[in-house]
């Protein structure tokens, strides 16, 4: 008996045609593909590094400012303590 006409018969014949769905999938994975990289750029773009360097740029201006109000508090003291030295004498 000739098994090849079994094995026709058994495989559908499936040309390259996609289905739906499956152009779907493909159609929303390059969708995912493009919004990664505008999200992620490449290394050095992109909007994480953006929201990274206004995050570091506002650290700084903290600290700055942190600086500032203590090297005010200080000179407040100082005058505070200028004051009850005049005061007493």
């Amino acid at each position: 008996m000739d098994t090849s006409v079994l094995k026709d018969w058994a495989a559908p014949v499936r040309k390259n045609l996609m289905t739906e769905f499956e152009a779907q999938v493909l159609a929303d994975l390059s969708v995912l593909k493009n919004q990664m990289v505008t999200l992620l750029g490449n290394g050095n773009s992109g909007r994480i590094a953006q929201i990274e360097g206004r995050v570091d740029q506002h650290e700084r201006s903290l600290q700055r400012a942190k600086g500032f109000i203590v090297a005010i508090g200080a000179i407040f003291t100082l005058i505070q303590c200028l004051i009850e030295l005049i005061s007493r004498r």
